[in-house]
C-alpha cells in the first residue's frame, strides 16, 4: 500500500459504517487521520468506529434530514474541532426496473439519499471549510451518472446530478483553500449488490473490458489521495475508476 499523507487530519466519511465508505475510512485512518463515521445504522457505525480504533469515531445521521445533517455537524466539529476532509459516500440503488413502470415513491428516495443528502453535507460543512480556507470534498458517483444504466434510471439520474453538482461546487470554491471532486467507479462488489438483480449485476460486469469488479481499496486510495494536501490543483474534477468501461 502507498503511502499517503492525512496526518494530522479529521475527516467525515458518510455511508462510511460498511462497504465502501469503510474501506475509504480504514485508508485515512492508515494514513494518519482521524475520521467520524456518520451512517443511519447506529450499530453498523458503532462497530466501524471500533474497527478504526482511537481514530475513529461515529454519528448517527440520515443525509437526507436537513435537521439530522446540521446537528451532526454541529456535534462533530464539537467533539473534534475540525472537518478537513468531507467523503459523501451514503447511497442506495434503488429498484431494477423500466421508467414507466418505476415506483414514484422509489424514485424519491432515491434522489433524496443519493443527491439531496450529499448536497445538505456539502450545505452544511463548506461553511466551516471555508472559515479554516482548506477542505476537501470527494463525492462518490457512478460510471452509471455518465452513461445511464437500463433499468437504474433513478440511480443513473441522481449519480449525473452528483456529477454536476462537484462541478458547480468545485468552480464556486475555486478562489479559496477548497478542493472539490468526485469519483465515477464502475461497479464494485460490496454489500449494495443485495440492492441489484442478478442480471443487472452481470450486464454491469459484461460491460468492464478487464473481466472483473472494483475493490473497494482500489477506490480508497484514490478516494484518500484527493482528501490530501497534496491534491491542490484538480477541482470540479472527475476521476474514472472503471476497469476500462470510462472512454469519455
Amino acid at each position: 500500500m502507498n503511502e499517503l499523507d492525512f496526518r494530522g487530519r479529521h475527516a467525515v466519511v458518510t455511508g462510511g459504517a460498511a462497504g465502501l465508505g469503510f474501506a475509504i475510512a480504514q485508508r485515512l485512518v492508515a494514513s494518519g487521520g482521524r475520521v467520524t463515521v456518520w451512517d443511519r445504522d447506529e450499530a453498523a457505525a458503532a462497530r466501524a468506529a471500533r474497527e478504526l480504533g482511537e481514530a475513529g469515531a461515529h454519528a448517527v445521521v440520515d443525509v437526507a434530514s436537513e435537521a439530522s445533517v446540521r446537528g451532526a455537524v454541529q456535534a462533530t466539529l464539537a467533539r473534534a474541532g475540525r472537518i478537513d476532509a468531507l467523503v459523501n459516500s451514503a447511497g442506495i440503488t434503488g429498484p431494477n426496473t423500466k421508467v414507466w413502470e418505476y415506483p414514484v415513491d422509489a424514485w424519491r428516495q432515491v434522489l433524496d439519499v443519493n443527491l439531496t443528502g450529499l448536497f445538505l453535507c456539502c450545505r452544511e460543512v463548506v461553511p466551516a471549510m471555508r472559515a479554516a480556507n482548506y477542505g476537501r470534498i470527494v463525492n462518490i458517483a457512478s460510471v452509471a451518472g455518465k452513461d445511464g444504466n437500463p433499468n437504474a434510471s433513478a440511480y443513473s439520474a441522481s449519480k449525473a446530478a452528483v456529477i454536476a453538482l462537484t462541478k458547480s461546487l468545485g468552480k464556486e470554491l475555486a478562489d479559496t483553500g477548497i478542493r472539490v471532486n468526485c469519483v465515477t467507479p464502475a461497479a464494485v462488489k460490496t454489500a449494495i449488490f443485495d440492492q441489484m438483480t442478478p442480471e443487472h449485476i452481470q450486464f454491469m460486469l459484461a460491460k468492464i473490458p478487464m473481466g472483473r469488479f472494483g475493490t473497494p481499496e482500489e477506490i480508497a486510495a484514490l478516494v484518500g489521495w484527493l482528501c490530501t494536501q497534496e491534491c491542490s490543483f484538480s477541482t470540479g474534477a472527475v476521476f474514472d475508476l472503471s476497469g476500462g468501461r470510462s472512454t469519455y
